[in-house]
């Protein structure tokens, strides 16, 4: 007896090993896509056993349930195609189906998991799985759409949904979330305009509706035509009024997609439900391309569901992808829309592309126009060569060092140094420019406005060019360019530093300031006299007055630092001159 029982233990423990060996021999899914692909044929075949006669196979039926192999994915999608033609017939699909669509691998086992879901609704029931059907995420039993606009989501903005898996009509809480919060925290707020506008239209397109339908002025019981949009309960009677019309069409059905959760406190979530709920409404009472006289809703992309309006909107603020422009209308319209948008989302460019997409909007975000900014050979501002013209555009590249605002610039003909405060560029895009450090640029300036080579203009007292300058190093010290025996009618010669400006008017769209002039003669501006005579050395032709205030003339001449003009008064005049832009607070 003893004996029987060693051996009896000896079986087992040679069971046990072989177990083991076996175990060994099927190795578990090691990463979660492998176990996401172990799942979907636990699934297919499960759903084939209930499907083919006697649990068969086609003939052609591949089996493979090896995760760890490159065709996997492919079997795969071959078995579950195979299984819905016995299903649904030959070529023959439900109109939700996605099958082949992306080339992306989580894409393509995602959209699987989908189609098979549609198959066991149609076998199995809506809510009824075996015991040993595995599943996936309860996500992908929603529209391509939504899965789509949760998928981009979560990749490019690292935006959670938050609906519980848990709750009744997942779905279409999602859609509710996904349309209200989610997409347009990610692309900024509303994007509609005039909404309060559009839902009275709304309202007036009910009211069109309901005429043909029952009759001018004839309403059911119960009818409250709320019409001021300002009245809280507007939504909500609005709502009211579209579900009994409704109920009278569609005798108390509602057609496939029709949104049954309305927004009370969203307003452009609201204006998408019940916009396209109505245009849905009506292309049953009267057909798609029909609508009764007066009829406000012309915008063909609001007869699209609020989730591929969402999802082409989502598209067009994350990939380089633009609205199809078609002749198409109404549910045509909507369906090439949505398949393009789809079609953006799971078949992104190569990287290589992306790669010089992003450089592109990278470089964009680095340009900005000239006004009238003064350029150097270095950051710190000791060699001009001449003002950047009002409008001239460049690209930047660096940033002076600290508290600075000189940057590192290029444009046609051009790469010198500049100030920022005399550009378009925003200060919050200077500062992500990388710095100067370890990096010096090659500097020239071949422009037809080059005057360099030449000392740095300086004033003698404080004001933005000293800021300009000072934001580089320190500037040389401020010369005083007096000519005793002036050649110009007798005229002293100065600089224009010794010219006093009453600034009068400011045309920042042009570049353009309106002036008084009073010419000095020292940079003390004590005394003075006033301006009689602005030669334009560009057109040759003198500047004319546009009037008189306080007795001296008026001239509209452009900002910045210019020596096109030569400024004459009784006894003096100048070859230059300055007048600050009103960005940086006023005259001198």
């Amino acid at each position: 007896m003893r004996r029987m029982f060693r051996w009896g233990g000896l079986l087992i423990a040679l069971l046990v090993l072989f177990s083991i060996a076996l175990a060994q021999d099927d190795p578990s899914p090691e990463t979660i896509f492998q176990a996401f692909l172990d799942d979907l044929r636990n699934d297919i075949e499960i759903l084939a056993d209930r499907t083919f006669p006697l649990a068969e196979r086609p003939d052609n039926w591949i089996g493979n349930d090896d995760f760890t192999s490159d065709s996997m994915l492919a079997d795969l999608f071959i078995d579950n195609e195979l299984l819905a033609d016995q299903i649904y017939g030959a070529g023959q699909r439900p109109a939700n189906w996605i099958g082949v669509s992306s080339t992306v691998a989580d894409l393509i086992a995602r959209n699987i998991r989908h189609d098979l879901e549609l198959s066991a609704i149609a076998i199995l029931g809506e809510d009824i799985r075996p015991e040993d059907w595995r599943g996936g995420p309860r996500l992908f039993q929603c529209s391509q759409s939504l899965m789509n606009i949760i998928y981009v989501l979560e990749i490019e903005y690292r935006i959670s949904a938050n609906t519980p898996t848990t709750v009744l009509d997942y779905c279409d809480s999602l859609r509710v979330e996904a349309v209200e919060e989610l997409v347009p925290a990610a692309v900024g707020g509303q994007t509609i305009e005039n909404i309060p506008d559009l839902l009275l239209a709304v309202r007036g397109d009910l009211e069109r509706l309901a005429d043909e339908v029952l009759g001018v002025n004839n309403r059911p019981g119960g009818w409250i035509d709320n019409t001021s949009v300002d009245d809280p309960a507007f939504i909500a009677d609005l709502t009211t009024d579209l579900n009994q019309i409704a109920d009278i069409i569609l005798d108390n059905r509602r057609p496939e997609g029709w949104n049954s959760l309305i927004s009370q406190t969203d307003n452009q979530a609201a204006l998408l439900s019940l916009r396209f709920n109505l245009e849905l409404l009506t292309d049953v009472a009267f057909g798609f391309d029909n609508r009764p006289n007066g009829w406000q809703g012309a915008t063909e992309i609001f007869r699209c569901s609020p989730v591929v309006q969402s999802l082409a909107n989502l598209v067009v603020n994350t990939y380089p992808y633009e609205i199809p422009q078609t002749s198409a209308t109404g549910r045509d319209f909507c369906i090439i829309v949505e398949a393009s948008a789809n079609f953006a989302v799971e078949n992104p460019p190569p990287p290589e592309v992306l790669e010089e997409i992003a450089a592109e909007e990278f470089a964009i975000q680095f340009r900005a126009e000239s006004r009238n900014a003064f350029t150097y050979d270095d950051s710190a501002a000791t060699v001009y060569y001449g003002v950047l013209p009002w409008g001239t555009e460049f690209r930047a590249w660096y940033r002076n060092f600290g508290d600075s605002t000189m940057m590192f610039v290029s444009g046609d003909g051009f790469a010198l140094y500049i100030d920022r405060r005399w550009t378009t560029m925003s200060e919050e895009t200077f500062r992500t420019l990388p710095t100067l450090e370890g990096v010096i640029p090659m500097t020239f300036c071949d422009a037809s406005w080059c005057n360099g080579p030449a000392p740095t203009p300086t004033p003698t007292g404080s004001g933005p060019l000293l800021d300009i300058i000072n934001s580089g190093t320190q500037p040389a010290q401020p010369v005083l360019q007096v000519t005793a025996d002036a050649d110009v009618s007798g005229k002293q010669l100065v600089n224009w530093n010794n010219i006093r400006i009453n600034y009068l008017l400011f045309r920042e769209d042009v570049g353009l300031a309106q002036v008084t002039l009073e010419i000095c003669r020292d940079a003390n501006q004590l005394v003075c006299e006033p301006v009689i005579s602005v030669f334009d050395s560009t057109t040759q032709q003198g500047v004319p007055a546009v009037s008189q205030s306080a007795g001296l003339n008026v001239y509209q001449l452009p900002f910045g630092y210019s020596t096109r003009f030569t400024i004459e008064g009784e006894t003096l005049f100048s070859e230059d001159i300055w007048l600050t832009d009103p960005s940086l607070g006023g005259g001198q």
